[in-house]
């Protein structure tokens, strides 16, 4: 199996979120470090694993029900 290795540019482009986003609000909270990315090397620099993103993003998207959130702060499931 062959694994997709990308930068944090790429990434962006790919799954059409900001750069800063990835860094700032993705990385470490969602993507998590020897899943979703490795520090090659035991550097600084962090190369991104595609197919688990594309894996987690797509499981992510499965389990979240679809509903109209409402103004008391509940959801419409509908």
């Amino acid at each position: 199996m062959s694994t997709t290795y990308l930068t944090t540019d790429e990434l962006s482009a790919k799954i059409k979120y900001d750069v800063r986003t990835i860094r700032e609000r993705l990385k470490d909270s969602v993507l998590l470090e020897g899943t979703h990315y490795v520090r090659p090397f035991g550097g600084r620099k962090i190369l991104f694993v595609w197919e688990a993103i594309e894996r987690d993003m797509r499981l992510a998207s499965a389990d979240s029900p679809i509903g109209l959130p409402m103004a008391n702060g509940t959801v419409l499931h509908g």
